[in-house]
């Protein structure tokens, strides 16, 4: 489903130049629930966000069933990346004057969907997480696992084939963090949808059906 061939990223800063990913080489199958381990700096972050096409490498490919994202126009990536990836943050980024239900239903809207579909989604994929009772509230009411939990509600709107996820369980305590494990697992197994997770969390990781460790921007023990 997704190849990586010969991935570099070089940021050049005050005239020195900083190789984050160096040569990444890497397939992950559909379905598959990868967990991307390292230590801070070793690109982590990096390697996510290329593949959500949130970022350009400075070489190399990613093939998303065949085809490489990257020789796309910005506007179909901006497509790619709204009907195919669903992306959750340690920092979940919820609007904070929107409730719940509004939050969830952005993708949806942005998609093209008339309001009443896209609410009528939102409250499916809402109740899907165990928040059917908190559809009107807005983030500042929520605690922080339920913010999560919103936040993942609103990346699987759209039925994506991919889900990336940075740090999901990183503010969070070992037992809410523990549950958001728990469902995003479920989910991707519910949906064969391929979940790519980067975590410094080793529970986490030893959940997923795979990991990938990052040292130096080069993989090691894959």
């Amino acid at each position: 489903m997704i190849e990586i061939h010969q991935l570099t990223k070089t940021f050049v800063k005050d005239e020195n130049r900083i190789e984050v990913l160096r040569g990444i080489d890497c397939h992950i199958a559909r379905g598959e629930s990868v967990a991307i381990l390292g230590a801070s700096g070793t690109g982590k972050t990096t390697l996510l966000q290329i593949l959500g096409a949130l970022d350009h490498p400075t070489s190399g490919r990613v093939l998303f069933d065949g085809a490489d994202i990257f020789e796309w126009d910005e506007p179909r990536r901006a497509e790619f990346r709204n009907k195919k990836i669903g992306f959750v943050f340690q920092f979940h980024h919820l609007l904070p004057e929107f409730t719940a239900l509004e939050n969830v239903a952005m993708p949806g809207l942005i998609q093209g969907m008339s309001k009443g579909d896209a609410y009528r989604r939102a409250e499916i994929v809402l109740t899907e997480v165990g928040l059917d009772d908190r559809l009107t509230h807005k983030p500042g009411e929520l605690s922080g696992g339920e913010q999560q939990r919103v936040a993942i509600a609103r990346a699987i709107l759209m039925n994506p084939d991919i889900i990336l996820a940075d740090e999901p369980t990183g503010n969070l305590d070992v037992e809410t963090g523990g549950k958001i494990q728990g469902l995003l697992l479920a989910l991707g197994k519910a949906q064969n949808t391929t979940l790519i997770v980067v975590t410094h969390n080793r529970s986490l990781a030893d959940g997923m059906s795979r990991t990938i460790n990052l040292k130096d921007g080069e993989i090691h023990d894959l």
